[in-house]
C-alpha cells in the first residue's frame, strides 16, 4: 500500500490515429515514467477465442461493447488504492486475449489512453484531467492504415473496409461527441509542442 495522497488520474482520448499514444509518450518522457502508471484501453478488448476466425474479424471493435471497460475501471481503482494490477495482453492479429499479462505498479500519476474512454460515464468520472487529441480525418486514416499494415499484419483493403464500415461511423457516434467532456483539446497531437508544454506544466503543478 502507498502512504501518500490519491494519485492524479489523466485520460487521453481522440480518434483512431489521432496521435494519442504520441501525446501519452511525451507525458511519460517529460513527467517521468517512474512516476506514471500507464494503461491503454486497447488492452481490454474482450476475448473472442470462442468465436470462429471469420466471426471474430466481423466484430465491431470500435463500439464500446467490444471492450471490457469494467475491468479497466477496477484496475484504476486498485491503482488509486495503492495496489498493483495485472494487465491483459491482446493479440490483434487473431482478435483474442492471450494468456499473458504484465504488471503495472501504483504511481503518483495514472495515465489512461483510449479512443472511447470519455464515452463511458463510469470511466470518465475517474479522470482528474481529460485531454482530447483532435486530428483531421484524412491524417488519422493514413496513420491507421500504416499502423495496421505494419504492426498488425492487415491489408490496405481490409483497413479501408473496416474504416468505412465501423471506424468512421463509431467515431461520429461516440468519439467526436465525447470531445465535449475534455478539459484540454490538443490539435495535431504530439506535434503541438506548445500545448504539450502547457499540459506537462499543469500536471507538474497538480503533483
Amino acid at each position: 500500500m502507498l502512504s501518500r495522497q490519491t494519485p492524479l488520474v489523466i485520460g487521453i482520448a481522440g480518434g483512431s490515429g489521432s496521435g494519442k499514444t504520441t501525446v501519452a509518450q511525451e507525458i511519460l518522457n517529460r513527467v517521468g515514467a517512474a512516476r506514471i502508471s500507464f494503461l491503454q484501453h486497447d488492452s481490454y478488448y474482450k476475448d473472442l477465442s470462442g468465436l470462429p476466425p471469420a466471426q471474430r474479424a466481423a466484430v465491431n471493435f470500435d463500439h464500446p461493447n467490444s471492450l471490457e471497460t469494467e475491468l479497466l475501471v477496477a484496475h484504476i481503482e486498485k491503482l488509486k488504492a495503492g495496489e498493483a494490477v495485472k494487465i491483459p495482453v491482446y493479440d490483434f492479429s487473431i482478435h483474442t486475449r492471450t494468456d499473458k499479462t504484465y504488471e503495472v505498479l501504483p504511481r503518483r500519476v495514472i495515465l489512461v489512453e483510449g479512443i472511447l474512454i470519455f464515452a463511458e460515464p463510469n470511466l470518465r468520472e475517474l479522470f482528474d484531467v481529460k485531454i482530447f487529441v483532435d486530428t483531421d480525418d484524412d491524417v488519422r486514416l493514413i496513420r491507421r492504415m500504416q499502423r495496421d499494415i505494419e504492426e498488425r499484419g492487415r491489408t490496405a483493403e481490409s483497413v479501408i473496409k473496416q474504416y468505412m464500415a465501423t471506424v468512421r461511423p463509431m467515431h461520429l457516434e461516440f468519439v467526436e461527441p465525447s470531445k465535449r467532456y475534455a478539459d484540454v483539446i490538443i490539435p495535431e497531437g504530439g506535434f503541438n509542442t506548445a500545448a504539450l508544454d502547457m499540459v506537462v506544466a499543469r500536471i507538474e503543478s497538480l503533483l
